[in-house]
């Protein structure tokens, strides 16, 4: 997202209009002028600039966000109206976004049904469209009833074209190591009750016999059927089901043992 030059074009030397400037060329285009629509393109490119800045952690190559953004520009240019005295930009931001977001959810490889992502994209410009109108940031209920539509459906809707990511994507770093997603993932095995579990199987284990313990080392570590325990130690399948029940029911003993001391 730093590099100057995108899509062949020098962001360093972009250009920034006036309000006056943009009026005139507005007013020349609206009249057929085709090299003031061009100028008003150029002279707004830093605003596609400035908005596929928010979306540099999609992985997506910066050429294509910019592309795509350039065409929500031209169509926010070509659909402007002077007399709602709105400034361009204020009209345009929520346009190229529209876009971009379209173009990520189209690509996005995790498929999505076509109701879904239109009830999505439709609630993305709604939203766009309440900040704009109430300048701060709607909630899920006033998106849902400026649509007619149950809650449930735009949370559904929304969650759907979600990206997918890492679990080694840091969210915060100052100074020291990261954390990463997975550091705030609760894990069942991370626990003082998991660890004391293992530790007392283990224990358990290495108290059976060796033959009990080498038919449970078969069975539950190398994960062989009973049958193939029996040919390989050489004793009938009873044998082998027999002599697993016994060194289970000695392995829960030593280990209710255990915990009630």
């Amino acid at each position: 997202m730093n590099r100057v030059e995108i899509c062949g074009v020098n962001t360093s030397k972009l250009q920034v209009l006036n309000s006056a400037k943009m009026r005139e060329l507005f007013v020349a285009m609206q009249q057929g002028d085709e090299l003031s629509r061009e100028k008003l393109i150029m002279g707004n490119l830093r605003l596609v600039l400035s908005v596929i800045q928010r979306f540099n952690n999609r992985g997506e190559l910066v050429d294509d966000l910019f592309q795509v953004g350039c065409i929500g520009l031209m169509k926010a240019i070509d659909n402007f109206d002077l007399s709602h005295n709105v400034k361009f930009s204020t009209y345009a931001v929520p346009m190229i976004i529209g876009e971009i977001r379209r173009y990520l959810r189209d690509n996005n490889p995790i498929r999505v049904s076509r109701s879904l992502r239109d009830i999505a994209y439709k609630a993305l410009q709604t939203r766009d469209a309440l900040v704009t109108r109430n300048s701060r940031e709607p909630t899920v209920s006033e998106i849902a009833e400026e649509l007619h539509i149950p809650r449930e459906e735009v949370v559904f809707a929304l969650d759907a074209i979600q990206e997918p990511v890492s679990l080694f994507d840091p969210i915060f770093q100052e100074g020291g190591d990261p954390i990463y997603i997975m550091d705030q993932i609760k894990s069942e095995k991370d626990n003082d009750a998991y660890w004391l579990e293992g530790i007392a199987i283990k224990e358990a284990l290495h108290r059976l016999n060796d033959r009990e313990r080498h038919i449970v080392n078969l069975r539950f570590f190398a994960g062989k059927t009973q049958m193939e325990v029996a040919e390989e130690i050489g004793i009938s399948q009873a044998q082998v089901s027999r002599l697993e029940k016994a060194a289970l029911t000695h392995m829960k003993k030593l280990i209710s043992d255990r915990g009630d001391k």
